[in-house]
């Protein structure tokens, strides 16, 4: 294995890198700091978060800066505020040692006024996210005819946020001779796209294989059903006493509702969304960086930037929708040489999404069973006597009262003694899963509900309100992701009317659905949701079973499934 003396830096950057405590560099150091001092031509490195990417690109770059010249010679683009924050102290720390060195983050949800001020006098290198350095660029504030590096970090990210536009726009105002360093975690389609475009014979390093997971990640998963995923949530928190993890849901709402639930339910854990202003944003990630939290639920969008190396878990609370965001998300642990665990629970009909990731990352995951109430006590009672024999003991405070207690105590025999003291801490696991019932069990209309080719069987549902309300297929896809909440309901045909719409759910979630839309209102208008339990003879007193036999014969027909908004038409048989 290579020192970094081996790699070409000069004794600052080693005294830098020696004061941190680091003695080898990780695998894409190894690569990367040579070949960026030695070479001009333009860099792809693939390579997990967490692997030391801002030391490869960061310890060259200043070393090879001049620090006699005030212009920007170097661009770190990034996706987040955090993450821009932490690539800057980064690299003020690499350049310790380094006279006249000067580094400056530009991000949005600070004020641009005084970004603008440490900009006057020129910094070397300017770290930043796409979309501030856009608005920089057309104020006139940033100068980029010197840069000599452009580095897209996390470049994946970037593009799966929607800066696609900027990364076009800032890429453009640079000169052409500049050298470009993309570094991501996967090498997606439109990745590929701005490699053609803006960079130019290109070499490639991949640690690891491409598009993989992290090595010291394993992955697991568990079947479940809908209803049960939040009690199975608690359950693997139990079983996990020392957890320290994120809980990823695919909605800013979802994560309101588990993160609420686990509150209440005495979990040490907080969210992480959308909706939170900056100043609360940077509260919860500071609590959870300090471990304050055990427990943080957040969307993929909110999570991005938050770099902590100790996470022991990931559990995927909802798959992502896009299966490479899922590369992302189990790398945020095992980092730093430790071991990780990556946990995702899936519904019956989302299995052949494992065998899916299991050939993206190379790797294979393993099938478990949601822990019992009898394993989660067993396993609670045993960490309680570990925490009690390691406990620190401080005589010199405690002695004083001692003579009291063992009086107090006396009555009592040590085998009673330790059981009073277990039962202290340990009643309310027991009277909690006293009883608790399997959650590994397939609810008992699930085999019913399937059709022979293993597809979802539908029921039919009327709901009041049709294309006079405004309402379309898409529409009518929004409103019920907006209420079901739950990714996982397939959603057959659906037919909209002038006064009223048709539209067929999985047979497995029917009474979920009926529900779900207590209270919902279109255009204004109190949402009615019908069960219609036998469409062409259906008598009932509301005509549901008369609008059905003419919707039969009238409507334009849709069919689609709402989890990918796509939808083709059709006119059925004349």
């Amino acid at each position: 294995m290579m020192t970094f003396e081996e790699t070409g830096l000069n004794s600052n950057m080693i005294q830098a890198v020696t004061d941190l405590g680091f003695e080898l560099p990780t695998p894409i150091q190894e690569q990367t700091i040579p070949q960026l001092l030695s070479s001009e031509r333009d860099l792809i490195a693939l390579a997990q978060t967490g692997t030391g990417k801002t030391a490869a690109f960061g310890l060259p770059i200043i070393q090879q800066t001049d620090t006699n010249k005030k212009g920007t010679q170097a661009l770190v683009l990034c996706p987040t505020r955090e993450l821009c924050i932490q690539i800057t102290s980064d690299m003020k720390t690499y350049a310790k040692y380094v006279k006249d060195f000067y580094v400056v983050p530009i991000y949005g949800g600070a004020s641009i006024e005084t970004q603008i001020n440490k900009l006057k006098n020129g910094k070397q290198v300017v770290v930043g996210t796409p979309g501030r350095m856009v608005d920089m660029i057309n104020r006139g504030k940033l100068k980029l005819s010197d840069v000599r590096w452009v580095v897209l970090d996390e470049a994946d990210e970037m593009l799966s946020m929607g800066f696609k536009e900027d990364l076009n726009t800032i890429l453009a105002e640079t000169p052409q001779e500049r050298q470009t360093l993309l570094f991501s975690a996967t090498m997606s389609s439109d990745i590929k796209k701005i490699t053609k475009k803006y960079m130019k014979q290109a070499d490639e390093i991949t640690i690891g294989h491409k598009n993989s997971g992290a090595e010291n990640v394993s992955h697991k998963y568990f079947v479940i059903q809908p209803k049960n995923k939040y009690e199975s949530l608690k359950r693997i928190a139990d079983i996990n006493p020392d957890i320290y993890g994120i809980v990823f849901c695919r909605t800013r709402s979802e994560t309101k509702i588990v993160a609420e639930r686990l509150i209440q339910d005495g979990y040490n854990a907080d969210a992480l969304h959308g909706d939170l202003s900056q100043a609360q944003r940077d509260q919860v990630m500071n609590r959870f960086r300090v471990k304050h939290l055990q427990i943080l639920v957040a969307t993929d969008v909110a999570a991005r930037g938050l770099d902590v190396t100790d996470l022991t878990h990931i559990i995927n609370y909802d798959l992502p929708d896009e299966l490479g965001i899922y590369i992302h998300r189990s790398g945020r642990t095992g980092r730093a040489g430790k071991d990780g665990v990556s946990i995702a629970l899936i519904t019956p009909r989302e299995q052949h999404k494992i065998k899916t990731l299991e050939k993206m990352i190379g790797k294979n995951f393993e099938q478990s069973n949601v822990p019992s109430g009898k394993d989660i006590c067993e396993k609670q009672l045993y960490n309680l006597i570990d925490r009690v024999e390691k406990v620190e003991l401080n005589e010199a405070q405690i002695e004083q009262y001692l003579p009291g207690i063992y009086k107090k105590l006396s009555w009592l025999s040590r085998e009673e003694l330790i059981q009073h003291f277990v039962s202290v801490e340990f009643n309310r696991f027991l009277a909690y899963y006293k009883n608790a019932p399997d959650l590994n069990k397939l609810i008992p209309n699930q085999k019913n509900s399937r059709r022979s080719n293993g597809r979802p069987s539908f029921s039919r549902f009327y709901l009041n309100v049709g294309s006079k309300n405004k309402v379309n297929p898409a529409k009518l896809i929004g409103i019920i992701n907006e209420h079901l909440h739950s990714k996982d309901v397939q959603i057959g045909k659906i037919e909209i009317l002038n006064k009223f719409s048709f539209v067929e759910v999985d047979s497995d979630y029917e009474s979920d659905f009926v529900n779900a839309f207590d209270n919902a209102h279109v255009d204004n208008k109190p949402l009615i949701v019908e069960h219609v339990k036998n469409p062409l003879k259906s008598k009932s007193s509301n005509g549901a079973g008369k609008r059905e036999r003419y919707s039969e014969r009238r409507s334009k027909s849709y069919s689609g499934d709402r989890r990918n908004g796509k939808r083709s038409n059709s006119r059925r048989g004349r």
